[in-house]
């Protein structure tokens, strides 16, 4: 009676929650799961009890629990919803209150047992985990120790029979759970100055230390009388035949599901439905059959073998995963295994170093456990194959004759997808592997090689040209979503602007060879007039003297700049390969503002800044700049307003200017308002860019735009192309008469009959346009 009601009483509390602070999937899952395996353990801990039923004090305790479902379910959904702090904060401290309560119940009505102790420990624990997962986000990962406290010395428990000893009652152990709860709860308000918090979080888990460092200690003093007894009340033991035998069964059939799980689950996020697991595959009937068939030893190592390429499968399932997410491509080994430390940077900048750490520290966990889960699950199956071999194979071969049947009729139920995608991922490394020496030749194959300064760019003799990056500005942005039509009226306005200014502009579209990210790897595919399309082909082509368009301007006696706001470090290829002759970051531009989200700094100043240092120069050569705007960078948690360019400055302005904000878990918890988010920044980075011509351009400027990528797939849906538009603008006529043949249409914004290119196609052909070709290859 009491764990059904508990369920239902903690299911109702989430629908409440749902109904009143609208929880997302996230909460409900971790509220259910939470619920769930509450009821379940605390039925079994009754079920050993011959006869114990909850008295009055484990009502109570039950009440809290109801409670600290709430508060795990609020701290699980604050990751991809905002939270109701004060709601959270509510929860916990009438939680905190009941827990004075339920003692002095049990003592006054008589009705004090082992279990009820053990159960409102549990649920003080509990409590304290799900505070300390919230607090922790706010106050770095080491606030988990806070919360994993208790689990670690279960686990101490599970490992050591000597811990399992009760313990004698000590008031000096209640009073420091209560201190952990009362502290994490305080820190969950914010009602103190951060400073004063993390002194109380970091006396707390030094209490918490003491505590069971005395605890341990005392259990290691009379370990030799653990021997003697059993624990009583201890509901981690389980306890008769037909127990053992219960969980023997569950523990097999658990085995059974994880290994089938790995073996079928797709590896794109548009496959992941119920009906993609319902498959019957190859591979563990051949599984069975073996383990049942090997002698002990060998049928271990099989195991062994077996369940860490099966880790190794699911890890590659969930970056494939990803990869699709974020990238539209899966997971490539050879690449993207350098892009760990890229990763975790780029997370740091978006979310906080503390989410971060959490996530990075989470991720560490959950890889280690998968590794393990899947050895010891095929250990487990084939151990009982091997127990029960007669049964084992008369049931792997009447299956294989349904996969056989299954496979010739056509029918997708018969898997054998682990195989396959095994196949394929050797594949990818190996190609990956021999493709280098093809791409050398690709490299070594230049038209321009030998073409000399004097006849390079000759038709833009004595014009400023810049080649102005746009973050994430994909087709997505001008075509075919909810955002467009606002894009739409910026490119409109913008090519009325630069009309005004006697500009004229013509648009076309490149696709891009990378999406959602990477955008050194379009950077370098433009500018070489080689496809680059992993980190492998791109520290492939800065080890060589391919010529790119830096390196082609400063041939033809430009000076060449970079401006890239978001780097903050050195970046060796900017000299050895680029050959820049000054590289402007965000450690030189002198920036004195806000952030942004990820992007350190408004467009608006990364103009500016370029206008200030070069442009504005006299008696100065001509300029090649690559310009990278990177407001338009995901998340879109900050996005900028265009000022007034006289009230710019150092740029600490906006920091009393209101940004169109929104929270990092809003945004990745919520599509639409991730696109929403994304058109206003694309908007605000092509209106900047407008202003900027019109204010600062004259006669001799010539600017090349475009996109360095479409955005992620949760803006632009499955199956988007990877276009982006590309636009040159120009005050001198003749400039737009060299690319007249390109036939690109007039105006900022591409219509969907628009030309498009290879982006790797666009060197050769504006090298062409502007210069004499006699260079050989």
């Amino acid at each position: 009676m009491g764990p059904a009601s508990g369920l239902i009483a903690q299911v109702l509390l989430l629908a409440l929650l749902a109904g009143t602070s609208g929880l997302g999937a996230a909460g409900w899952i971790v509220g259910v799961a939470c619920a769930v395996t509450m009821a379940v353990v605390l039925a079994r801990a009754l079920g050993r009890g011959h006869g114990d039923r909850l008295g009055p004090a484990s009502w109570v305790t039950l009440a809290r629990a109801t409670l600290a479902v709430g508060v795990a379910a609020l701290a699980a959904d604050s990751f991809t919803h905002g939270t109701p702090v004060a709601l959270l904060v509510m929860l916990a401290a009438v939680a905190l209150a009941l827990d004075a309560a339920d003692g002095p119940v049990a003592r006054r009505t008589g009705t004090a047992t082992a279990l009820g102790a053990r159960f409102d420990g549990e649920v003080d624990a509990f409590l304290i985990l799900a505070l300390s997962v919230y607090v922790a986000s706010a106050y770095g990962a080491w606030v988990l120790a806070i919360g994993a406290a208790r689990y670690v010395f279960l686990a101490g428990e599970w490992l050591l029979p000597w811990m399992r000893a009760p313990l004698p009652p000590r008031r000096w152990r209640r009073l420091v759970a209560a201190t952990q709860g009362v502290v994490l709860t305080v820190a969950a308000a914010g009602v103190l100055s951060r400073a004063l918090t993390q002194t109380l979080l970091v006396a707390a888990l030094a209490l918490l230390v003491a505590s069971v460092g005395q605890c341990v200690w005392w259990l290691w003093r009379h370990r030799q009388a653990a021997h003697d007894q059993v624990p009583e009340g201890d509901v981690g033991q389980p306890q008769g035949r037909s127990l053992h035998s219960g969980v023997a069964v569950a523990l097999t059939v658990l085995a059974l599901l994880i290994v089938w799980t790995a073996l079928v689950a797709p590896d794109h996020p548009s496959r992941l439905t119920l009906g993609a697991f319902a498959r019957l595959p190859l591979e563990l009937l051949v599984v069975v059959a073996v383990g049942a068939l090997l002698p002990a030893t060998p049928r271990r190592v099989l195991a062994v073998v077996v369940g860490a390429l099966l880790s190794v499968l699911v890890l590659v399932k969930v970056l494939n995963i990803g990869f699709y997410t974020a990238f539209d491509r899966p997971f490539q080994p050879v690449d993207d295994s350098q892009y760990v430390g890229i990763g975790i940077e780029t997370l740091r900048d978006a979310i906080g170093r503390s989410s971060a750490e959490i996530a990075v520290a989470v991720a560490v966990v959950l890889i280690v456990a998968l590794l393990a889960l899947q050895v010891l699950a095929v250990l487990r199956v084939t151990r009982v194959t091997a127990a029960h071999r007669a049964w084992a194979l008369r049931a792997a071969a009447a299956l294989g004759v349904v996969w056989v049947a299954l496979r010739v009729g056509g029918a997708p139920v018969a898997s054998s997808s682990a195989v396959a995608l095994t196949v394929d991922e050797v594949q990818a490394v190996w190609t990956g592997l021999a493709d280098r020496a093809a791409f050398a030749r690709e490299i070594a194959h230049d038209r321009f090689r030998a073409t000399p300064g004097n006849r390079l760019l000759t038709d833009l003799r004595g014009k400023d040209v810049l080649l102005v990056f746009v973050e994430s500005y994909g087709r997505v942005a001008v075509q075919g979503s909810s955002f467009s039509p606002g894009v739409h009226a910026v490119l409109d306005r913008g090519t009325t602007q630069l009309r005004a200014a006697g500009f004229s502009s013509r648009s076309a579209f490149l696709t891009s060879p990378t999406f959602g990210g990477l955008s050194w790897l379009a950077h370098s595919t433009l500018q070489s007039g080689v496809r680059v399309d992993g980190q492998q082909q791109y520290d492939q082509l800065v080890e060589n003297n391919r010529l790119t368009l830096t390196r082609a301007f400063k041939r033809a006696k430009w000076r060449a700049v970079a401006a890239m706001p978001g780097n903050r470090r050195e970046w060796p290829e900017g000299s050895t390969y680029y050959r820049y002759d000054k590289i402007y970051d965000r450690r030189n531009l002198g920036y004195r503002g806000p952030r942004f989200g990820l992007p350190p700094m408004p467009d608006q100043y990364t103009f500016l800044a370029l206008q200030r240092r070069e442009l504005a120069k006299r008696h100065r050569p001509p300029l090649f700049a690559e310009v990278d705007l990177i407001s338009s960078h995901g998340p879109w948690t900050r996005i900028p307003r265009l000022i007034p360019w006289d009230d710019v400055g150092d740029g600490s302005i906006f920091a009393r200017i209101p940004a169109k904000e929104s929270t990092p878990p809003a945004l990745f918890g919520d599509a639409e308002r991730a696109r929403t988010a994304y058109g206003h920044s694309i908007e605000y980075s092509l209106r900047t860019l407008f202003s900027f011509v019109q204010r600062y351009g004259d006669d001799n400027l010539v600017l090349v735009v475009l996109g360095d990528h479409q955005p992620a797939t949760t803006v632009t849906g499955w199956g988007a192309s990877h276009d982006v538009p590309i636009s040159v603008i120009a005050h001198d006529p003749k400039v737009m008469d060299q690319v007249a043949g390109w036939k690109w249409q007039d105006g900022m914004l591409p219509s969907p009959q628009a030309p498009v290119w290879p982006m790797d196609a666009f060197r050769d052909r504006f090298l062409t346009a502007f210069g004499v070709v006699d260079g050989g290859s």
